[in-house]
C-alpha cells in the first residue's frame, strides 16, 4: 500500500548535519518506492514558501522564529492553522517527526494526533538523566510520545535510552540505522600526500563533539610523530580553542582549519587523509565514521553511545573518552597504516552492502504498514495517557491537549476541509521518463517544462 507522508523537523537543507541528510535520503527512497512525501521545516533566510527538490520532493518552508542552532521557538498553537492546511491540501495520512530538539517535530506530532492521523517519531540523539536540560527535554519527550503510534531509533543503544527517557514499551520502538550513499564516498589512494600521515577531523566544533579532547591530544601526537598532520573541517564555538592551541604550540604548518564544509565537499576532504578521528562524548549512531570508512580511511573513535554498533572491528580503533587512551588509539592506527596491516580501500565495497538507503526505506515502510492498520484512540484515552505523565505535568499536558482539540474543532468550523484546495499530484513518472530520455540528472526547481498540468513555483507565506 502506498502512503502520503509528511516529514516534520526544524533541521533540513540548506543546514548541514546527520538529521538533514537522513530526512532527504529517506524521502527520496520512499518516493522511488511510489509514496508521496513532503517535508515541513522552517524558513532559512530567503528560502521561504514552497520549494521542489529532486524527484519532486516538495518542501514547505514556514515562517518561524529560530532561537538556537536552527531550532525554532515553540509556538504551541500558532503552528496549527498552517500545518492543518498543509496536511489537508496534501492529503497526508502519516506524519513522521525527526529530532527531539525540534519544536516543529513535537508540535507536528501533537497536532496530527488531534486530527486523527498516524504519527511516527525518529530519535537521532542520546540524552542523560541528571542535568537540568536533559530532565526538561525528557519530560517534553514523554509528553510527545505518550500518544505516538511508533518510535524509530538509529541504534540499539539509542533505543534503550529512548525507552527509559519516555517510559515506552520496547515493543513500540524499532531500530533502523542510518545509511550512506557509498558511491558518493569512493576512495582515491592517489590523493593523500605521501610525505605525511594525515588525520582528518570533520565535526561541529562544540563541546558534545569532544573538541576539548581534540585540543589536548593534537600537540602530543604532533610531538611524538613528526610526519603527522591534521586537517579539521567544521565550525562552532570551540573553534577558537583550536586556533589558540595552534598558536601556542606553533603548529600552523601541521594543523589546517578548513571552517564550514558543505556536504558535497566532504568526500574531497576525506580522501586527503589516511586516518579519521572522532572524539565525540555522545553519539546515537555517528554517520561520519561510516562516510570516512567508505572513503578509505582507518577510523579512530571514542567508544560511546551507539558507535560500537556501527563498524566492523577491523575498520576502527576504539578509545575511552580520555586524553591518554585517545593518544594510544591514534598511535595504534598510525602503526596500522604505516605497516599496511589492512587495506582501507576495500572498506567501501563492504559497507555499501551493510548500509544503504533502500533497505532503510523498506524497513520504514513496514513500520508505516503496521501502524496504518491500528485504530485511533478516542480523546478520553489520549487524555488518560497524558494524565499519567506526572502529578503536576500530567494535568498541564491534559489542558494543552484539550485546548488543542478545541482549536482543531474551531478551525474545522472556520475553514472546512472541503474549502481547502487539494494540491496537484506531481507527475513522478513523466519526470523520470523525461530525464531518462535526455540522459540528464534530476536537478532542483526548473521543472515547469515537464508538463502544463503542474506549475512549479515558489509560494510565499505571509509572515
Amino acid at each position: 500500500m502506498l502512503y502520503n507522508i509528511c516529514m516534520v523537523s526544524d533541521f533540513f537543507y540548506p543546514n548541514m548535519g546527520g538529521v538533514e541528510s537522513h530526512l532527504y535520503e529517506l524521502s527520496q527512497r520512499l518516493i522511488q518506492r511510489g509514496h508521496k512525501v513532503i517535508i515541513v521545516t522552517h524558513a532559512y533566510g530567503n528560502r521561504k514558501g514552497v520549494r521542489y527538490l529532486t524527484n519532486g520532493l516538495k518542501v514547505y518552508h514556514i515562517p518561524a522564529q529560530v532561537i538556537y542552532a536552527e531550532a525554532t521557538l515553540p509556538s504551541f498553537y500558532g503552528f496549527f492553522p498552517i500545518f492543518r492546511h498543509i496536511l489537508i491540501r496534501e492529503s497526508i495520512q502519516i506524519v513522521h517527526g525527526h529530532g527531539a530538539f525540534s519544536a516543529l517535530c513535537h508540535e507536528g506530532i501533537l497536532h496530527s494526533k488531534t486530527m486523527g492521523l498516524k504519527a511516527v517519531f525518529t530519535d537521532h540523539s542520546l540524552f542523560g538523566f541528571a542535568d537540568a536540560s536533559s530532565i526538561l527535554t525528557n519530560k517534553l519527550l514523554k509528553f510527545t510520545l505518550s500518544d505516538i503510534d511508533h518510535v524509530i531509533c538509529v541504534s540499539h543503544t539509542s533505543k534503550e535510552n529512548t525507552v527509559l527517557r519516555a517510559a515506552l514499551s520496547p515493543r513500540n520502538v524499532s531500530v533502523i540505522p542510518n545509511a550512506v550513499v557509498a558511491s558518493q564516498f569512493l576512495p582515491d589512494p592517489s590523493v593523500p600526500d605521501p610525505n605525511w600521515i594525515t588525520i582528518v577531523v570533520i565535526s561541529r566544533l562544540v563541546y558534545r563533539k569532544g573538541v576539548d579532547l581534540l585540543v589536548a591530544i593534537i600537540p602530543r601526537i604532533c610531538e611524538s610523530y613528526k610526519h603527522v598532520r591534521f586537517i579539521i573541517g567544521g565550525d562552532g564555538p570551540k573553534r577558537i580553542d583550536l586556533e589558540q592551541m595552534r598558536e601556542k604550540h606553533l603548529l600552523h604548518d601541521r594543523v589546517e582549519l578548513l571552517g564550514p564544509i558543505k556536504h558535497h565537499e566532504v568526500r574531497n576532504v576525506l580522501v586527503q587523509g589516511n586516518i579519521f578521528l572522532n572524539t565525540s562524548l555522545t553519539e546515537a549512531f555517528c554517520i561520519a565514521i561510516v562516510e570516512a570508512a567508505c572513503a578509505g580511511l582507518i577510523v579512530v573513535s571514542t567508544k560511546i553511545g551507539g558507535v560500537p554498533e556501527v563498524l566492523p572491528s577491523h575498520m576502527i580503533h576504539y578509545a575511552s573518552p580520555e586524553e591518554d587512551d585517545l593518544v594510544i588509539a591514534v598511535s595504534k592506527a598510525i602503526h596500522t597504516f604505516k605497516f599496511g596491516q589492512i587495506d582501507p580501500s576495500q572498506f567501501n565495497d563492504q559497507l555499501k552492502e551493510m548500509y544503504n538507503w533502500s533497505n532503510v526505506a523498506e524497513r520504514t515502510e513496514k513500520v508505516y504498514a503496521s501502524i496504518y492498520q491500528t485504530k485511533n484512540s478516542p480523546l478520553i484515552e489520549r487524555l488518560r495517557r497524558y494524565y499519567g505523565c506526572g502529578m503536576y505535568a500530567g494535568k498541564v499536558f491534559c489542558m494543552i491537549v484539550a485546548l488543542d482539540y478545541l482549536i482543531w474543532k474551531f478551525l474545522e468550523w472556520l475553514f472546512p476541509d472541503d474549502t481547502i484546495e487539494k494540491a496537484v499530484v506531481f507527475p513522478y513518472q513523466r519526470y523520470r521518463k523525461y530525464f531518462q530520455q535526455n540522459q540528464d540528472t534530476p536537478t532542483t526547481y526548473n521543472l515547469s517544462h515537464i508538463g502544463t498540468s503542474v506549475i512549479v513555483e515558489e509560494e510565499e507565506f505571509d509572515e
